[in-house]
């Protein structure tokens, strides 16, 4: 399947089993077959149906949802090798305690609103009718350091914009990790036939917005009073890049 494709199912059975572990992030194979009540010939045939086209991926009895996200990539820094690679429901943990590490030094209200979806989902990866979430983490001897989230919208009007948020934890910055993120995050998208990215950061948040603007983003517009940050009402800038 290809990474924007919207799935489409030959049967219903193959729709209720690619739905139950999109929901879940991953699904023993045992509970997959306990769940959707088919016998076993028949949940054997849809499931193998499922991973040939692409849907599933199998690893040690564990199922999750697949997506072509692209290849690991090493770099090499004087101070580490870190890897940039796509997101998997195993990160979960580490996504969100970088996440949060980033999140309590700056605000970065989308990004804090990512790591409450994560939570509350307790997936990864999100691929449906509707719309569609994707990681890349940075990851240093296999701990996740950092990200770039991309929100994809299916719905047709939107398909075209995709939402961007990216981080890295303090301790880890000027290795250049948050450069690579981004550039990977915005290569997909324009990959994937998408025309813009856009970025929403409060005004107070001065070296994101410093960060995007060296890499080429530009402010497309900004809502006033849009958030209340200790107290007091704080813009929002909307960055954009342009595909």
């Amino acid at each position: 399947m290809g990474a924007m494709e919207r799935p489409a199912f030959s049967s219903d059975a193959r729709k209720r089993l690619y739905e139950y572990v999109e929901r879940n992030g991953t699904v023993k194979r045992h509970k997959l077959l306990d769940v959707v009540s088919l016998p076993s010939e028949e949940f054997r045939e849809h499931l193998e149906g499922l991973k040939s086209d692409g849907y599933l991926q199998e690893e040690d009895g564990t199922l999750e949802i697949a997506l072509e996200f692209g290849a690991v990539t090493e770099y090499e820094t004087d101070d580490c090798t870190f890897l940039v690679r796509p997101g998997r429901q195993a990160d979960f943990d580490g996504l969100i305690d970088t996440i949060r590490d980033v999140t309590a030094a700056e605000t970065y209200v989308v990004a804090e609103t990512i790591a409450e979806e994560l939570l509350y989902e307790d997936a990864v990866t999100r691929h449906n009718s509707v719309k569609s979430r994707m990681f890349f983490v940075a990851t240093v001897d296999g701990d996740v350091v950092g990200w770039t989230h991309l929100d994809l919208p299916q719905i047709e009007h939107a398909q075209g914009t995709a939402q961007q948020t990216i981080g890295v934890r303090e301790a880890y910055r000027g290795n250049g990790i948050g450069t690579k993120l981004l550039a990977r995050g915005v290569e997909w998208a324009e990959a994937n036939g998408f025309r813009k990215v856009y970025n929403s950061v409060p005004i107070t948040n001065e070296r994101a917005l410093e960060f995007l603007t060296v890499h080429g983003w530009d402010t497309e517009a900004i809502r006033r009073d849009h958030y209340e940050i200790d107290g007091e009402c704080v813009d929002e800038v909307m960055m954009a890049y342009k595909l």
